[in-house]
């Protein structure tokens, strides 16, 4: 009997299924205000009181739900720009490959890592020692 989904598929459509319920309690929590479903803290934030990277990712999940674009951008510019694409295309090159019964494993090279590492080191040093709310005031401006 030949199987319904390809082995090799598999995983990124788990990954896809998880990242759905996950989108899913992100929509229904409201970050913004708390109160509600709970959300947990970044640990970096936690333990150091800085930005990292990814904060703020949440919270502009759930403005991209409820179609809110510019709260958005104030939320994490960096991660709206760069990490959205660059994961959904991981993702959709993962499963378009498991589909057609091919492992997928990406391969960043020397450069990429340090691309990659070098522009969150920069999001990570822009975000907290400069004040960036001209960015979203301009932001604002034009949505």
């Amino acid at each position: 009997m030949r199987a319904i989904i390809r082995r090799e598929a598999a995983a990124p459509l788990a990954v896809l299924a998880g990242g759905l319920v996950g989108a899913g309690y992100v929509r229904a929590a409201d970050p913004h205000r708390g109160g509600g479903l709970p959300l947990p803290r970044c640990p970096v934030n936690w333990a150091t009181g800085l930005l990292c990277p990814a904060c703020g990712g949440t919270r502009m999940a759930y403005d991209l739900f409820h179609g809110d674009l510019t709260g958005a951008l104030h939320d994490n510019a960096a991660l709206l720009l760069l990490g959205v694409p660059l994961a959904g295309w991981l993702l959709g090159r993962w499963l378009v490959e498991g589909m057609r019964g091919r492992r997928y494993r990406p391969r960043f090279g020397p450069a990429g890592m340090a691309a990659v590492l070098g522009v969150a080191a920069l999001w990570v040093l822009a975000r907290n020692l400069f004040d960036l709310t001209a960015l979203s005031d301009l932001a604002a401006a034009l949505g």
